[in-house]
């Protein structure tokens, strides 16, 4: 059985008895480069009966997760064929007869991890989705689910902080770092960003202070800097690494008596090395964090609801917005794994592919 509403623009013949909806897919069937195996697919999809939700899928970002799981570096192993991507924004056009929460025209976002986005059209079970206001920006609801739900966790599940306090994180300008900036001005936290050297770094550190970072500064500035031993700032309790190698061992070095550095990320593919003196005479401490895992633990639980609350709100008073980005139409997705493969810790853009006409 299938429970149909009209959206305003379908065409009538749509909603025929059997539905002819034909979503196209970026797959691949076998794990390699992106430019190698991925391919735009055509495929029909049914009707959705019982509990599931036909959507039309309106812009789905690249993470460099994908781009591992295409490889075959990541440790979740599609089946295949798979469909890539693993987040997007998506409007409901009609459910099956034992949905409840869900209707024709509502914005939707994956709760499970692995769905499969890269694609124009899906069929999901309603436990698979969360409902998401239409007030929220399609890029920031299209990126919420891993970025600033990673900065969220982070922030929140290792240390507690209070207002005042101070965190320390390299990577300033990254998806997640851009989170951690905006919900540390939120929360009132300040928050201490460092980059890599680059001839517009100006620009970047006035962006990135836009934000809500408290300073920005190069990696060669943080061996230099004095904001912690002059008192002008807390000195951190809190580090978040997604670089490794040496610039891990910096931020290390400035974390306060037990502090605690995060790895959440190893752009540089250089191991994390521990500092011998901070590690023993200031007992810090070294942790690690998977957004995913971290999600199918919690799947269901009331601290989930609160953070996906919590980061909607902001976003809908402006205060939490998309990290910087490109809109790509879905056919120009080569050139879009490309660009985000050549990701050299310089950009810091993310590309998002865009369904939405």
């Amino acid at each position: 059985m299938l429970r149909r509403t009209l959206l305003p623009g379908v065409k009538s013949a749509l909603w025929s008895r059997q539905m002819s909806v034909v979503a196209r897919s970026v797959k691949y069937t076998q794990h390699g480069e992106p430019q190698d195996v991925l391919e735009l697919v055509e495929s029909e999809l049914s009707d959705p009966t019982d509990k599931q939700v036909l959507v039309k899928i309106l812009a789905a970002p690249i993470n460099p997760a994908d781009i591992n799981t295409i490889q075959g570096k990541y440790p979740v192993k599609p089946k295949f064929p798979a469909v890539g991507g693993n987040e997007c924004v998506a409007e409901v056009l009609c459910v099956g007869d034992q949905v409840k929460d869900l209707k024709a025209g509502q914005h939707v976002i994956p709760l499970a991890t692995g769905l499969g986005t890269w694609t124009t059209h899906a069929v999901y079970n309603e436990d698979q989705l969360l409902a998401v206001s239409n007030k929220v920006g399609v890029a920031e609801a299209a990126t919420v689910t891993v970025n600033p739900c990673t900065a969220y966790r982070m922030l929140k599940d290792f240390v507690k902080l209070s207002p005042g306090d101070t965190v320390i994180q390299n990577g300033a300008n990254s998806a997640v770092g851009q989170a951690v900036h905006q919900l540390c001005r939120a929360w009132g936290i300040n928050s201490i960003g460092i980059v890599r050297d680059r001839p517009e770094i100006a620009d970047l550190k006035q962006m990135l202070q836009c934000l809500g970072a408290t300073e920005v500064l190069t990696e060669a500035e943080i061996r230099t800097t004095d904001i912690f031993k002059s008192g002008k700032l807390k000195k951190p309790r809190l580090a978040f690494n997604c670089v490794g190698g040496k610039s891990a061992t910096e931020v290390s070095r400035h974390l306060d008596h037990s502090g605690v550095l995060v790895t959440y990320g190893g752009m540089s593919r250089e191991p994390v090395t521990v500092a011998t003196g901070p590690l023993i005479f200031k007992d810090i401490a070294f942790r690690g964090f998977w957004m995913t895992r971290w999600s199918k633990e919690n799947y269901s639980s009331p601290e989930r609801s609160k953070m996906f609350k919590e980061i909607f709100d902001l976003m809908e008073q402006g205060k939490f917005v998309a990290p910087t980005h490109e809109m790509v139409p879905l056919e120009n997705f080569k050139d879009a794994t490309a660009a985000a493969l050549n990701f050299k810790g310089f950009t810091g853009k993310k590309y998002i592919l865009d369904m939405s006409e």
